[in-house]
C-alpha cells in the first residue's frame, strides 16, 4: 500500500466514525424527546405529550419512531377532543398499515369513547379490530365493551352475538348475563330471561331491579299470584319510577284474577306513563269498582273512556251502560249501549247492547233516530230473536208514543209482518187528527176514513167519526159533515168524551150553514142551555141564535138572545148589540132603535160595526123624515170613519135627500163627489144616473153631456150586454160550476174591462182561480178588487191576496196588504190574521221593533186561540234573541211552552233547556232534552241543536264520555244542519283538548 493510499484509509475511517457518532447522537436525543412524551402521555398530559411526539416526529427520520408518534398524537387529540381526532388516527393507519400499533389503536380509541359513554362512537372503532393476535383476557373485555355499547345503542341482535360470547366469562359473565336477559325481557321472551335472572339474582349489584323485572315478566306470563308477591316484595324498595309501574302490575294481577277489592287500591296508585292513563287504565279501574257494585266510582272511570274502538272499549261502554242503568241515568245508559252496539267484537255484547238501545229508546225517546226506526233495524238484525214478539210491539207503540203517525202508516200498509188492526185504527186517527191540527183537512179526512175501515175500539171509533165530520165541515162538505155528527151522537164510544160536550153546537153550525134556520135553531137553543163549560162558545151560541132568529124574521127572539150574549159579558158584545138595535127596526120600533143606535157609538168606541151603526142611524132617520139629523149622521159617518164602505153608499143617500127636496145643486155636488171618489162602483154608477135626471130636469143638458164625458168607467149604451154578460157568469158560478163559471167571467173581463160588473168580475174570478190552486191566477184579480175604493170585497180580496205573497215568503208586498186589512177589517178574525201575520214578516224582515210591537198586539186580542197566543210569544222570543235581550226571551218561551204543541213546542222545549244550561242547572236542562227527544222525535233540527246542549251539560257534569259519544253523533247523523255540526266540531275540538291532557288514548286535531 502506498504512503497515499494509507493516508486516504486513514482520512475516510475517521470520517465514517464521526459520521457515525453524529447520527447515534441525533437518534439518542430523538429516543430521549419521544420517551419524555411517552411519560407525559401515559401521565394523562395529553397536550404536553402531544407538542413533544410532534417535534420529535418532524425532527426524527426513523420511521418506527414516527409512526409510533403519529399513533400517540391520534390518540392524544381522541383523549383531548380535537376537531378532526377520528381524522388523524384514520391517517394513521392509512399511512401506517405494518405498524404493529394499528390493532392497538383501534382498541385504544374504541376503549376510549365506551369509558366516556359515547357508545356509537366507540362501536365505529370496534367494529375495525382484528382479534386473531388478541388475548383471551383481551378478547372478553372485547366482547363485552362491544356487545354492550350495542346494547346501549339498542342494537339487541348485534349486543346479544357479542355477548354471548362472555356469558362464561368469569369477569364479565354475571354482567353479560344480566343485559342478555333484559334484552329478552323487552323482546317478550321471558321464559329466557327469567332463566338468565335466576342466574344473576345473587349478585347484589342486579338483584334489586330483579325484582320489579320478574315481577312484570311473571304478569305477562299470566304468573299472576307470582307477580303480585315479587311486586309486594319489591315494592317498598323500589324507586320512584319504579313504584307506579309495579302498582300497576300488582293491581292488573288481581284484576285478572277476580279479586278487584284488592285490585284497586293498586289500580288507583298508578300514575301513567308520562303522567297520562291510557283507555284500558279507565277500563281495569271501572270494572273493579263495578264489580264491586260501586256504580258512581265506575261510572266515574268508565266515562273517561274517549275514542275507544277495540273489544277493552266495547266491553267498558255496555258496562257503563249498565251502572248508568242500575243508578237509573237512562238516557247516559241509552248512549252507552248504542255506542257497544256499532262495535262487533263481541258478537253477544253487541246484540245484548243492541236490544237495550232500541228498548231505552222506547222508554224514554231517541234524538239520534226515531225509536221506530232503531225497533226495526234490530228486528231486521236479528230475526230469530227470543224477543221478537216484544219487540214488534214496541215497535207500534213507539210510533204513537213519540207522535210519529206518518211513518207508522207507511209501516202499517206497505209491510207485511205488521198487520196488526186495532195499532191500524189507532194511528189511522192519530194521524189524522194531527193532520186536522195543521190545517189539512183533506189528508185528514183521508186517515178518519182509514181508521173507521178497522173498527175494533169503540172509543177511537167514534172520536174518528167526529173528526172526521169536523173535516168535512171545514171543507164545507156541509151534509157529509151532519151525517157524521149524528152517527158519532148515537155510538156508545162517544158517551162522556170532550167531544160529546159541543156537538149540538157543531151540528147548529151545519144546519146554519146549510140556511136550514129552524133546525139551527133547534140546536143552537139546545147548546146555550145546557152548556156551562166552555163559555165562549156559550157566548157565540146566544150570538148565532140571534142571527138565526133574525134571518127568519124572528126579530124579538132575536133580541132575547143577542140580550143573552151582551149579559155573558165575553166578546163580540158589539155585534150583539147592533144586531139587536137594527132587530127594534123590523118590529116598528124605531125609537128603540136610534136610541140603541145612538148609545151603541157610546160603549163601543172602537167597534168595527161603528160605521154599520152610523149608516143604519141615518137611514132610520131618513125613515122617520128627519132628513136633517139624517145627514148630519151621514156626515159624521163620512168624517169619523173614512174608509168605511158604507161611505159611498151614505154620500148617495144625502144627495138622493136633497135631489128629493129640490136641493138640486147640492144633490149634484154630492153625486159628483160620489163619481170623483169612488169610480165603477154601483154607487158611482146610480149617481151619475139620478145626476142625469137632475140635469134634464135643469135643462142644463150640454153641462151633463161635457160632465158625463170625462167619466171613462160609463158605457151605457153597453149597459144591456154588460149586464147580461156578467148574469150568465154569475149564475155558473152560484151554481157552483167552477169551469163555465171561469170562462163566463174571463169572457166578460174581455169584453168589459171597466164595465158596470168588472169589480163583482174580478173578484168571483180571483176566488175560482184561489179555489183551484191557481193561485198565480188569481193575484191580477184580487189587485183590481182592492185598487177600488173600499167595497163589500175589499176585506176578502186583501185576505188572500196578503195569503199568496206569505205562502211565497214575499213579505214586502204582504205588508201593505196587511196593514190595510188591519185598519180596514170589518170581521176581528182577520183583524187579528192581519196582525199576527204583520208580525211575522216584521221579524223575517228583520225589523224585530215592529215585530214585537205587533206580537203585543196580538196577545192584548181577547179570546185568541192558543195556537195564535203561541206564534206572538215565540216571535217576541226570538226577536228579543236577536237583539240580545235573553231575559225577555226566556219569560216568552216559558209562556210558549205553556201552550204550544208541535214544532213550535219543540223550540220552546229546546230553548228551555238552553237557558237551565245557561244557569248552569245541567241536570234540569238534560231533562229538557229527553223531554224533546221523547215527545217531538220528529222536529229533527231541534233534536239536533238539543243533542249539543246534552253534550255541554255533561261535560259540566265531569262526564267527558257521554259529552264526546254525543257530539261524535251529531257530527255524524245531522249532516243537513251544517251549523249545528260546526258547533258540534268545534265543542269536541275543545272538550278532547282538555281530556288529552291526561288520557294518552285521546286523539286530538
Amino acid at each position: 500500500m502506498t504512503r497515499n493510499k494509507a493516508l486516504f484509509l486513514v482520512a475516510f475511517l475517521l470520517l465514517s466514525t464521526s459520521l457515525f457518532a453524529q447520527q447515534t447522537a441525533v437518534y439518542t436525543n430523538d429516543l430521549v424527546k419521544f420517551n419524555r412524551a411517552l411519560e407525559l402521555y401515559n401521565n394523562g398530559q395529553f397536550l404536553a405529550a402531544q407538542t413533544i411526539f410532534d417535534d420529535v416526529k418532524d425532527e426524527t427520520n426513523d420511521e418506527k419512531i414516527t409512526s409510533d408518534c403519529a399513533y400517540y398524537i391520534a390518540n392524544a387529540a381522541v383523549r383531548l377532543g380535537q376537531p378532526g381526532a377520528d381524522q388523524l388516527m384514520q391517517d394513521f393507519v392509512e399511512r401506517y398499515p405494518t405498524s404493529t400499533k394499528r390493532n392497538t389503536a383501534f382498541i385504544d380509541v374504541a376503549d376510549y369513547y365506551f369509558e366516556n359513554g359515547k357508545y356509537s362512537l366507540a362501536r365505529r372503532w370496534y367494529d375495525r379490530v382484528d382479534e386473531k393476535g388478541m388475548s383471551r383476557k383481551e378478547k372478553d373485555r372485547y366482547y363485552f365493551n362491544n356487545g354492550y355499547a350495542y346494547f346501549a345503542s339498542k342494537q339487541y341482535d348485534d349486543a346479544a352475538k357479542y355477548l354471548n360470547r362472555v356469558r362464561d366469562s368469569k369477569e364479565y359473565g354475571s354482567q353479560a348475563k344480566y343485559y342478555l336477559g333484559y334484552m329478552a325481557y323487552e323482546g317478550d321472551d321471558y321464559e329466557e330471561a327469567n332463566t338468565l335472572f335466576e342466574e344473576v339474582k345473587e349478585n347484589d349489584r342486579y338483584s334489586e331491579n330483579l325484582s320489579y323485572f320478574q315481577s312484570d315478566m311473571n304478569f305477562k306470563l299470566g304468573n299472576f299470584q307470582k307477580a303480585i308477591d315479587l311486586g309486594l316484595e319489591q315494592l317498598p324498595t323500589a324507586d320512584r319510577n319504579e313504584i307506579s309501574q309495579l302498582n300497576k302490575i300488582i293491581g292488573e294481577s288481581y284484576f285478572n284474577l277476580g279479586q278487584y277489592e284488592k285490585a284497586i287500591p293498586y289500580l288507583k296508585e298508578y300514575k301513567g306513563l308520562r303522567g297520562k292513563w291510557t283507555n284500558t287504565d279507565y277500563y281495569q279501574l271501572g270494572y273493579a269498582y263495578f264489580k264491586q257494585g260501586d256504580n258512581e266510582s265506575a261510572i266515574a272511570e268508565f266515562n273517561k273512556i274517549i275514542d275507544g274502538n277495540n273489544a277493552i272499549a266495547q266491553n267498558a261502554y255496555y258496562h257503563l251502560a249498565q251502572a248508568y242503568l242500575n243508578l237509573d241515568q237512562k238516557q247516559q245508559a241509552l248512549n252507552a249501549f248504542k255506542n257497544a252496539s256499532e262495535m262487533n267484537f263481541d258478537a253477544k255484547i253487541q246484540e245484548d247492547a243492541f236490544l237495550n238501545y232500541a228498548k231505552l229508546g222506547y222508554q224514554i225517546g231517541n234524538s239520534y233516530s226515531s225509536p221506530s226506526k232503531v225497533l226495526i233495524e234490530y228486528l231486521e238484525k236479528y230475526p230469530n230473536s227470543p224477543v221478537k214478539s216484544e219487540m214488534e210491539s214496541l215497535l207500534i207503540d213507539s210510533y204513537i208514543t213519540s207522535k210519529n203517525y206518518e211513518e207508522a202508516m207507511n209501516l202499517l200498509e206497505n209491510n207485511r209482518n205488521f198487520s196488526d188492526k186495532v195499532a191500524y185504527q189507532k194511528v189511522a186517527y192519530l194521524y189524522g187528527l194531527e193532520l186536522y191540527n195543521r190545517g189539512d183537512y183533506r189528508n185528514a179526512s183521508v186517515n178518519f176514513d182509514k181508521s173507521l175501515t178497522e173498527r175494533r175500539d169503540a172509543v177511537i171509533t167514534a172520536k174518528a167519526t167526529f173528526w172526521k165530520a169536523e173535516s168535512d165541515f171545514n171543507l164545507n162538505r156541509m151534509n157529509e159533515a151532519l151525517v157524521g155528527y149524528k152517527e158519532f151522537a148515537g155510538m156508545s164510544g162517544a158517551q162522556g168524551t170532550p167531544e160529546m160536550e159541543n156537538l149540538d153546537y157543531n151540528i147548529a153550525y151545519s144546519y146554519f150553514k146549510q140556511k136550514e134556520y129552524n133546525r139551527a135553531i133547534d140546536y143552537f137553543n139546545r147548546y146555550a142551555k145546557n152548556s156551562a163549560k166552555d163559555k165562549a162558545r156559550r157566548n157565540d151560541a146566544y150570538t148565532r141564535l140571534g142571527d138565526t132568529y133574525f134571518v127568519t124574521s124572528k126579530y124579538w127572539p132575536a133580541m132575547d138572545a143577542y140580550n143573552a150574549a151582551i149579559d155573558m159579558n165575553i166578546g163580540n158584545q158589539d155585534y150583539a148589540a147592533y144586531q139587536k138595535a137594527i132587530s127594534y127596526g123590523f118590529v116598528n120600533r124605531n125609537d128603540s132603535k136610534i136610541e140603541d143606535l145612538s148609545s151603541f157609538m157610546n160603549k163601543y168606541p172602537r167597534s168595527s160595526y161603528r160605521d154599520d151603526a152610523l149608516y143604519e142611524l141615518g137611514n132610520t132617520y131618513v125613515a122617520m123624515e128627519n132628513t136633517q139629523k139624517g145627514i148630519e149622521t151621514y156626515n159624521r159617518l163620512i168624517r169619523d170613519v173614512p174608509g168605511s164602505a158604507f161611505v159611498p153608499q151614505a154620500m148617495l143617500k144625502q144627495g138622493l135627500i136633497y135631489y128629493n127636496s129640490d136641493q138640486s145643486n147640492k144633490a149634484l155636488e154630492r153625486f159628483k163627489k160620489v163619481v170623483s171618489d169612488y169610480p165603477n162602483t154601483p154607487e158611482s154608477m146610480q149617481a151619475v144616473s139620478t145626476a142625469r135626471l137632475i140635469y134634464i130636469d135643469l135643462g142644463r143638458t150640454d153641462e151633463y153631456a161635457a160632465w158625463v164625458k170625462n167619466v171613462d168607467f160609463v158605457e151605457v149604451t153597453d149597459a144591456d150586454l154588460d149586464n147580461t154578460t156578467f148574469e150568465a157568469a154569475e149564475k155558473q158560478y152560484l151554481n157552483n160550476n167552477t169551469s163555465a163559471a171561469k170562462t163566463g167571467f174571463e169572457k166578460y173581463l174581455q169584453s168589459f174591462p171597466n164595465g158596470l160588473n168588472s169589480l163583482k168580475s174580478n173578484f168571483y174570478l180571483a176566488q175560482l182561480y184561489f179555489r183551484d190552486d191557481q193561485k198565480d191566477k188569481s193575484v191580477p184579480h184580487y189587485k183590481f178588487v182592492i185598487a177600488k175604493p173600499r167595497g163589500e170585497f175589499s176585506e176578502q180580496a186583501l185576505a188572500r191576496l196578503s195569503q199568496i205573497y206569505l205562502e211565497k215568503r214575499n213579505y214586502k208586498d204582504a205588508l201593505p196588504l196587511l196593514k190595510r186589512l188591519e185598519n180596514e177589517a170589518d170581521f176581528a178574525q182577520n183583524t187579528i190574521y192581519a196582525q199576527s201575520n204583520l208580525m211575522k214578516s216584521y221579524y223575517e224582515l228583520k225589523d224585530f221593533n215592529m215585530a214585537v210591537s205587533y206580537a203585543e198586539k196580538v196577545l192584548a186580542t181577547p179570546s185568541i186561540e192558543n195556537n195564535v197566543k203561541s206564534d206572538a210569544q215565540v216571535i217576541i222570543a226570538r226577536a228579543a234573541f236577536e237583539t240580545g235581550n235573553e231575559s225577555r226571551a226566556k219569560t216568552a218561551y216559558a209562556e210558549v211552552l205553556k201552550i204550544a204543541t208541535g214544532e213550535l213546542a219543540a223550540e220552546a222545549l229546546y230553548y228551555d233547556a238552553y237557558f237551565k244550561n245557561k244557569a248552569g242547572n245541567f241536570k234540569a236542562s238534560n231533562e229538557s232534552v229527553q223531554k224533546l227527544a221523547k215527545d217531538y222525535s220528529g222536529y229533527k233540527l231541534y233534536g239536533a241543536k238539543g243533542l249539543v246542549i246534552m253534550a255541554k251539560n255533561f261535560y259540566a257534569l265531569k262526564d267527558a264520555y257521554q259529552a264526546t259519544y254525543i257530539l261524535d253523533n251529531v257530527i255524524k247523523n245531522f249532516k243537513e244542519y251544517p251549523e249545528v255540526v260546526k258547533e258540534a266540531q268545534a265543542e269536541l275540538s275543545k272538550i278532547k283538548a282538555m281530556e288529552a291532557k291526561t288520557n294518552a288514548s285521546v286523539e286530538t286535531n
